[in-house]
């Protein structure tokens, strides 16, 4: 059901944790599920230079915050902006259909990250930025 990458993501998850003085943190969940993430960034001079994560929920949703902290560590603000759920999942080699809703999580979770920081340093949220509904089209357990 689940790939050796998810697997492996679930049991020995990167990046765990929080930062201290974050430059940008977002938390958010899924009520129908009760997946909750955590994200924690550091950024110095545009460029991610730590990123940690707490996550309340499936080996999924585990699996998906690892490999988004691994997608955007050492990537300009920019680039991590263009990280997508469908990139999550394929850097896991796929998730189950009934989990991809926990990609779109972990994408969520960094784009709020980000969305904090912006706020934080009164910067303009950039021309285009969204955030994945999570709720949309989801058949859950």
């Amino acid at each position: 059901m689940y790939s050796e990458k998810v697997m492996d993501h679930f049991m020995h998850p990167r990046n765990v944790g929080e930062i201290e003085n974050a430059s940008g943190q977002g938390t958010v969940g899924n009520a129908k599920c009760g997946d909750i993430m955590q994200m924690f960034l550091k950024i110095d001079d545009n460029v991610i230079t730590d990123v940690k994560f707490k996550t309340f929920g499936c080996g999924a949703a585990i699996a998906t915050s690892s490999m988004a902290t691994e997608l955007v560590i050492g990537k300009t603000i920019s680039e991590a902006l263009k990280l997508t759920n469908a990139a999550v999942a394929e850097a896991l080699d796929g998730l189950p259909p009934v989990k991809m809703h926990c990609s779109l999580l972990a994408e969520q979770a960094l784009k709020t990250a980000l969305e904090d920081y912006f706020n934080k340093n009164n910067i303009p949220l950039p021309e285009g930025f969204s955030k994945p509904n999570v709720d949309e089209d989801e058949d859950e357990e």
